[in-house]
């Protein structure tokens, strides 16, 4: 199986940690861009970075992509400006992987995992035990074709959960593999506090 495409989604605007960009926050004296983009294990190029609806701006090997106009926005905005830019550039079947930025504990090789995970189904979310979690997924491209279009005139769904559950998408467990959540994410000082403690640790 070739590699899949990935997006790392990072568009959030970090409102609850004083604005700050989550990319460039470091957890264990690494950005948080960077430990995501190492987990992500191989994919191929171009590897993707949904910024939101403001300035591009990507590290060197990251392609920057912008939400689309349209009135949805968050991660589901990410993901279709990924999936816009692949259709540009030709691509349009495949498997795309997409990953919350704020994930500073994801799955070493993670892409691999969940692109096998997601065989013959629409779409496969990541779990841990009781938590779900919507942004860290295994697309089919084809499944995600009308995404864009929807987005730009509204008829998207209005969420990754709703779109999870439009297309029957399956649910990937890692409880089996990891004593702690490997997709604890960051949102607010506390999270940053707990999650710099938890790298001191690992």
């Amino acid at each position: 199986m070739s590699a899949p495409y990935a997006v790392i989604i990072a568009g959030g605007q970090g409102q609850r940690l004083g604005g700050v960009r989550k990319g460039d926050l470091r957890i264990g004296g690494v950005k948080l861009v960077e430990r995501v983009r190492r987990a992500l294990g191989d994919v191929a190029e171009p590897l993707l970075l949904a910024t939101g609806p403001g300035t591009l701006k990507a590290d060197a090997g990251l392609l920057a992509v912008r939400d689309l106009d349209g009135p949805v926005g968050g991660p589901l905005a990410g993901l279709a400006a990924a999936v816009d830019a692949l259709q540009l550039n030709g691509v349009r079947s495949g498997i795309l992987v997409s990953v919350a930025v704020d994930t500073p504990f994801l799955p070493q090789g993670f892409a691999a995992t969940m692109a096998a995970a997601l065989g013959d189904a629409a779409a496969v979310y990541a779990a841990w035990d009781e938590a779900f979690y919507p942004p860290n997924a295994a697309w089919q491209l084809e499944a995600l074709g009308a995404l864009p279009g929807q987005v730009r005139d509204g008829t998207s769904a209005p969420s990754l959960k709703a779109l999870h559950r439009q297309l029957d998408a399956r649910r990937h467990d890692w409880r089996d593999r990891y004593e702690q959540d490997p997709f604890a994410n960051l949102n607010t000082l506390a999270d940053l506090i707990a999650l710099q403690r938890r790298a001191r640790n690992v």
